[in-house]
């Protein structure tokens, strides 16, 4: 069973933003990191107790790094109930030899398309991310400090004209709920070390953030609450941004 905190912050999440509903299709994005790995047992758990039906399928995207251990992941989703679709590419590797700037974010992207397209080979309507509370905001910071914009992603988000939505069921947990539920949950983590990941965007944040918290633990909520209170009468507009070539 899931633990009756977290219980309650996946079910405000998941119906404050109307994620499930009779007879989806839902495909779960599975890494073989702990997050998706608690996703998954999630989304099973939920699908023996919510009084409607909808069907799981999980799929892994195979980046191409000789380091990933399918079998396990296999093994995992097996005892869950649940069986794993693999999709083998060479992203990662192609893009390396490319020497592809901000080879993060271009990886992401290519394996966001192919879940799109497994999603419509599988006749999937919606899309589950293992995305919580600290991945909000670790992108609210990236896009701040490397997009220039102010923007994060968000619980649940309609795309194609609603023909699919992506859904992060895990949006109102942290990443130490995370772990305390893979815990529970007795799950571990098998994924690949992406040789790239030390010096990614995304861990320089989660750096800066973690300090952060160290110093002020309550900074975490208060940064999650402003992404949904944001007062735009006091943000620039292109209208009133100041004239750089006034002196």
């Amino acid at each position: 069973m899931i633990p009756q905190k977290e219980n309650r912050l996946i079910g405000q999440a998941m119906h404050t933003y109307g994620m499930l509903k009779a007879n989806d299709r839902v495909m779960l994005a599975i890494s073989g990191g702990i997050d998706s790995m608690v996703l998954a047992r999630v989304m099973r758990l939920w699908q023996e107790k919510t009084p409607f039906p909808y069907d799981l399928i999980a799929v892994h995207i195979d980046a191409g790094f000789a380091n990933t251990d399918h079998c396990e992941i296999k093994e995992e989703l097996s005892n869950l109930g649940l069986d794993l679709h693999i999709e083998t590419t060479t992203i990662g590797p192609e893009l390396q030899e490319a020497a592809t700037k901000n080879i993060c974010f271009s990886c992401a992207r290519k394996r966001r398309n192919i879940l799109f397209d497994l999603a419509r080979r599988y006749k999937c309507n919606k899309l589950a991310f293992g995305h919580h509370k600290d991945d909000i905001i670790e992108t609210f910071f990236i896009n701040l400090f490397y997009g220039g914009n102010l923007s994060t992603m968000v619980p649940c988000q309609p795309l194609f004209e609603g023909a699919l939505k992506l859904i992060r069921p895990l949006a109102f947990l942290d990443k130490n709920q995370i772990h305390n539920l893979a815990t529970t949950f007795t799950l571990k983590a098998i994924t690949a070390t992406c040789p790239m990941e030390e010096k990614s965007r995304r861990n320089h944040i989660r750096n800066m953030l973690t300090e952060i918290y160290r110093k002020e633990p309550d900074i975490r909520n208060n940064i999650f609450a402003s992404l949904a209170n944001v007062r735009t009468d006091y943000l620039l507009t292109k209208q009133n941004k100041p004239n750089e070539n006034r002196t």
